[in-house]
């Protein structure tokens, strides 16, 4: 049986936000990043989700500035919001907060923030950066899976690697950090034939298809490394537990690390935004970024 270890993603978050917070205060005396939310709705999840991303900016020195827009409003109007954000200098990254009402496209929306405060990393002009592996402002929670996976192994170099999802949020533009990291990866999804087989010959998994325990512990090759990305609420309708994508009690020795959930990569997702905070307000002003790698 495998020694697994639990990998603590708040430990590792804690220490990347002291980083961030010193770094901010290094840069005091030029300038002070600047992150706007915008909320449209009352999601009771993206509240939850907005509230804590205000209060680690609050927390490590970034200016707040957040805007809550009723479900109502028109796409011209949020989109009208947006522009001010955009020419507003004080403020480097702007943040709408998914899912966004029906009537609204949201790639419509992402489109339209300024690239160079483009915080998520979702607009095209970042992708394109992220593909050439060219400066740009990346995606948090892929760059957080990278980040854990540095952190526990001491190269990707070559390590079958298995990304089960093909989202544009984490499994394409992880698969694409995954390469620029020399990993050799096969990416899975919904319609992939024989997943256990692939997922036995991986070194690394990561899972992010968004079904809760999808993935048991007799599927994983024994000492393998698996990140796990999936946020998903209990089956039980009376529990208010979160589950992972990850049978975790199962893949406990079977992987030699895993990360839990909740406690693994979501609160680096987190710290990752501050940190593309920090630096879209460096690139915009053209101060080196710190390197948290």
């Amino acid at each position: 049986m495998t020694q697994t270890h639990v990998i603590d993603g708040k430990e590792f978050a804690a220490l990347l936000k002291t980083k961030i917070a010193d770094q901010i205060l290094n840069y005091k005396q030029n300038f002070t990043p600047g992150l706007a939310t915008i909320l449209v709705g009352t999601n009771p999840s993206s509240q939850i989700y907005i509230k804590n991303k205000i209060k680690t900016s609050h927390d490590l020195g970034i200016k707040s500035y957040h805007l809550d827009l009723p479900a109502t409003i028109s796409e011209i109007a949020l989109l009208a919001e947006i522009k001010i954000l955009n020419e507003d200098s004080n403020i480097d990254g702007i943040l709408v907060q998914m899912p966004l009402p029906d009537h609204i496209d949201a790639n419509r929306i992402i489109n339209a923030i300024d690239p160079q405060k483009d915080v998520d990393g979702f607009h095209p002009i970042n992708a394109a950066a992220l593909y050439m592996n060219q400066k740009g402002l990346y995606p948090c929670t892929p760059t957080a899976c990278i980040y854990l996976l540095k952190q526990t192994l001491s190269s990707l170099r070559g390590l079958k690697t298995l990304v089960i999802g093909r989202s544009m949020i984490v499994g394409k533009p992880l698969s694409l950090m995954l390469l620029h990291e020399d990993a050799t990866i096969t990416i899975a999804h919904s319609q992939t034939i024989d997943l256990k087989t692939l997922c036995l010959e991986a070194d690394i998994i990561v899972a992010a298809i968004g079904r809760p325990h999808f993935l048991r512990g007799s599927w994983i090759k024994p000492g393998a490394v698996i990140i796990d990305v999936g946020i998903n609420r209990s089956l039980d309708p009376d529990s208010k537990k979160i589950m992972g994508d990850v049978c975790f009690e199962e893949a406990l020795g079977r992987a030699s690390a895993i990360t839990p959930v909740p406690g693994g990569v979501g609160p680096m997702t987190i710290a990752f935004l501050m940190y593309n905070t920090l630096k879209a307000a460096c690139l915009r002003r053209g101060y080196e970024v710190p390197d948290m790698f």
